[in-house]
């Protein structure tokens, strides 16, 4: 499974009223791609110093599905939405893995992938 993870910092003069039709734009996503396995985005909560404004995780099952969706006519309607919103934006793209899976030490602690098991 691929997480992609994407960090937003508004523009000082965008307003709730864009960010609303963002959201409105964004919901209607996974039902327009296929590729799209998990969809959430949301507003940040704590307002930090070092907190983004919006962030969205999506899930897809392969690299081929995140292109795809990079690619589709929807995604890119939005994508210039965001591009138009925001100061920056941060993205990551990651292979997942199940914690619970991890083997952990007598003292809990989580053993390396490549050390000791």
């Amino acid at each position: 499974m691929i997480n992609h993870v994407v960090l937003i910092k508004f523009k000082a003069e965008v307003k709730d009223a864009d960010i609303d039709a963002l959201e409105t734009g964004l919901d209607d996503l996974p039902n327009r791609i296929v590729e799209i396995q998990t969809y959430e985005f949301g507003r940040d909560l704590l307002h930090t110093a070092r907190s983004y404004d919006f962030a969205l995780v999506a899930i897809f099952a392969n690299l081929e599905a995140v292109q795809r969706y990079q690619e589709h006519p929807a995604h890119l309607k939005v994508l210039q939405t965001i591009n138009r919103l925001s100061e920056s934006i941060f993205t990551v793209d990651f292979e997942g893995t199940d914690a619970g899976k991890i083997k952990k030490d007598e003292e809990g602690a989580a053993l390396s992938r490549l050390g000791r098991i």
